[in-house]
């Protein structure tokens, strides 16, 4: 894992004022960071974008170092972690009815780091594939899950 994302992401905290301590943790999707911190809360921000733009400017400044760097994830309180396995499964839960009833099931309108998760979760399933598409009249993006054929 590279100590220098967990270098850069020191320094956008100190700088940012957060007294706080630094884990890593390897995933499936990548290496990940976690905060501990006592202003968790502040941190996430509403809904996680706080977080969100976070773990932005740190694979932002990351790859500006290097362009081969593993993309980091970021996660504060757990919190990443509750919705990443609240979207999974999500995701195979349409997996499901998309396999019961041979239907579309189309999630929600999501950012692409959820968008990544799902499409990860769903990669080795032989029955279902999932694709991104732009929900018209925003710069949003669901996913559909259709049988395989």
């Amino acid at each position: 894992m590279s100590a220098e994302s967990k270098a850069i992401l020191e320094e956008i905290l100190r700088l940012l004022g957060f007294q706080s301590t630094i884990e890593e943790h390897a995933l499936d999707e990548g290496p990940l960071l976690e905060v501990k911190t006592d202003d968790a809360g502040r941190l996430i921000g509403r809904k996680g974008q706080t977080l969100v733009a976070l773990q932005y400017l740190t694979n932002r400044m990351l790859f500006q170092k290097d362009q081969n760097a593993p993309k980091v994830l970021i996660d504060v309180a757990n919190y990443r972690t509750q919705a990443r396995e609240a979207l999974i499964a999500k995701a195979k839960e349409a997996a499901e009815k998309v396999r019961r009833w041979g239907d579309i099931v189309e999630l929600e309108p999501m950012n692409g780091f959820d968008r990544f998760i799902v499409h990860h979760a769903l990669k080795e399933d032989p029955s279902v594939e999932t694709h991104s598409v732009e929900v018209e009249g925003t710069n949003k993006k669901a996913i559909l899950l259709r049988p395989k054929h």
